[in-house]
């Protein structure tokens, strides 16, 4: 297994993206803290980890509150003695309001909230997470991004501006802590049709257009080279070999799992 003997936290762990990936990891053996605003759903994915033999623990943890986050990994720190895997999936900010207007129109508080949001879960998040991994001397922090972090998108408003910051935020901290054994790597993937977040997102793109959400869904995916969009599987099968020895010398990038929507 990839990951047997690692420890790994998830944050925003009750949603799509969180969940695969917490999933994953325990099936590759990690030891997963799931965490989340509300404990229902993560003590939901918790009991199907515990259910196929894996390693499940959860508690309710508000991502944007710094003490919330810093006393979670203390706790967990004292309960396992090290941190080897930190992956951020909350999805912080309500896309109604947010998303398929114009900027023109978009109010400045909408712009801004996604960009505070966003940054402020991942500085806490990673800052707690680099201070156990710099202190033990390895470890690896994981963020995930879909594609307007790199590809100009009408009607995204704030939210192109703070998942380019998430990136620009990983080469940050894998150059502030790579020489102390600590990755840092960004997954990014097309949006996700397989997750709620994307249907109502998906929506209001389509409506801002004068189109369906099935052709709006069918414009985007023409535009891979693969006519298709990434799946959960693949976010989370990515997600488990970034987070092994086997990708110890990445860091720093993005791991590119657009399928060809972007080309480096």
């Amino acid at each position: 297994m990839l990951l047997e003997n690692k420890t790994a936290v998830i944050y925003g762990a009750g949603g799509a993206v969180g969940g695969a990936v917490a999933k994953a990891f325990a099936r590759e053996g990690a030891r997963v803290f799931l965490t989340g605003r509300n404990l229902g759903p993560i003590e939901e994915i918790a009991t199907v980890i515990t259910a196929h033999g894996g390693s499940a623990e959860a508690a309710p943890v508000d991502a944007l509150d710094e003490a919330a986050v810093d006393e979670h990994m203390e706790a967990t720190l004292r309960r396992t003695g090290r941190i080897d895997i930190s992956f951020n999936a909350i999805t912080a900010v309500r896309q109604p309001g947010v998303q398929g207007i114009p900027i023109s129109a978009l109010p400045v508080d909408s712009f801004m909230a996604p960009i505070t949001a966003y940054l402020r879960s991942h500085f806490l998040t990673a800052r707690a997470a680099a201070r156990a991994m710099s202190a033990q001397g390895s470890g690896v922090i994981l963020m995930h991004t879909p594609e307007p972090a790199r590809l100009g998108a009408p009607l995204v408003g704030g939210m192109g501006p703070a998942w380019a910051a998430m990136e620009a935020f990983n080469r940050n901290l894998s150059a502030e802590f790579g020489a102390r054994g600590v990755r840092a790597v960004c997954l990014r993937s097309t949006g996700l049709p397989e997750t709620h977040t994307i249907d109502v997102v998906f929506d209001l793109h389509a409506r801002a257009i004068g189109i369906s959400r099935e052709q709006f869904l069918a414009m985007i995916e023409s535009m891979t080279h693969i006519k298709r969009s990434t799946t959960l599987a693949e976010v989370a099968n990515a997600a488990v070999f970034l987070a092994s020895d086997k990708a110890s010398s990445m860091t720093g990038t993005v791991l590119n799992l657009t399928g060809g929507m972007i080309v480096d």
